[in-house]
């Protein structure tokens, strides 16, 4: 069976906790990316951001991107998942949160990211089937 860290694609980069969001969406852009991993000084994992999430939470709230960071957006225990689950597992945490990716850890770094279209080069087809039955059913996250 397939393991997250089989399925994930390397090289993720984080945005500082402290970065504001319109430097977040210059990196997304730059890395051809929607969304990117929050990580602390200490390089842990404190949240995931994405190119929605700066413009709902940010932009349509009246809110200023170039003084807001991405710490303020980090709210919650972020979900993650271990290189070694396997594919079962992986699908079981995004279908459970209603994730459309999710970060990587090992050893206590975050080492990757999984993303639908990691899961459609790696899952056959009936498991893809279902997972994007499941997330496409979710509502749409909200502010």
């Amino acid at each position: 069976m397939t393991t997250a860290k089989q399925m994930m694609h390397f090289g993720v980069q984080c945005v500082p906790e402290s970065e504001t969001l319109d430097r977040a969406a210059q990196m997304m852009r730059d890395l051809q990316v929607g969304s990117l991993p929050i990580c602390g000084e200490d390089d842990k994992l404190r949240g995931i951001i994405t190119d929605r999430d700066i413009v709902i939470k940010c932009i349509a709230a009246g809110k200023d991107p170039a003084k807001m960071t991405a710490a303020q957006l980090a709210q919650g225990t972020p979900i993650w998942v271990d290189a070694k689950a396997d594919e079962n597992e992986v699908l079981k945490l995004m279908e459970q949160h209603k994730i459309r990716r999710i970060p990587v850890i090992e050893d206590h770094q975050l080492v990757g990211m999984i993303s639908e279209a990691d899961l459609a080069q790696h899952l056959d087809h009936d498991k893809l089937a279902h997972f994007v039955e499941t997330i496409c059913k979710a509502p749409p996250s909200r502010a």
